[in-house]
């Protein structure tokens, strides 16, 4: 693949070619991992159900804030897309002008930050989606999932997003390390 720089009078080099391309889908992968944790965050922050039991003023109810777990799992969807709506200024100047190792490091660095944060709280979730799912009769944890089925359709939905989010986290870091070792 031939790639191609312009030099310019402060230093700065303008990318076209290979890196241009690079620099455009690290742009779009970055805005489908902010829609991807946002929608993640939004589900779950948004999930609540009740059921009446016996009357109508008896009510169960499940709400993703009775569990620290799934508040956790909202919060570190919050500021990972907070984080990828900041990285965007950074994607578009290695659009702009593509002489940015520096900011390449600093972008792998903090991606591998998010990418950690989010994968906890994906999996923590998960494993109380789980329960949520099967149940574990030893430790006397019964499946809600049969009489609660909109709570549980919601949070399932929302890690689908979470660890959506995960894989395009794993491609960003991927593709930044694979342009900064061609670039030395």
């Amino acid at each position: 693949m031939a790639v191609s720089t312009i030099e310019l009078g402060s230093g700065a080099t303008r990318v076209t070619g290979a890196n241009r391309g690079v620099a455009v889908l690290d742009f779009i992968l970055r805005l489908v991992a902010i829609v991807a944790t946002l929608a993640s965050a939004i589900a779950m922050g948004t999930t609540n159900e009740s059921l009446p039991f016996f009357t109508q003023f008896i009510r169960f109810r499940a709400k993703y804030s009775d569990l620290p777990t799934f508040t956790f799992f909202v919060a570190a969807n919050s500021i990972v897309c907070g984080y990828l709506i900041l990285s965007l200024a950074v994607s578009v100047s290695h659009i702009m002008r593509g002489a940015a190792e520096k900011s390449r490091v600093v972008l792998i660095f903090f991606d591998a930050a998010m990418l950690a944060l989010l994968t906890s709280a994906a999996s923590a979730a998960a494993a109380i989606v789980y329960l949520a799912h099967k149940g574990n009769i030893r430790a006397n944890w019964f499946a809600i999932c049969q009489q609660f089925n909109s709570f549980c359709e919601r949070i399932s939905g929302s890690l689908i997003g979470s660890f959506g989010g995960i894989i395009v986290f794993i491609l960003l870091i991927l593709m930044s390390a694979f342009t900064l070792s061609r670039r030395s």
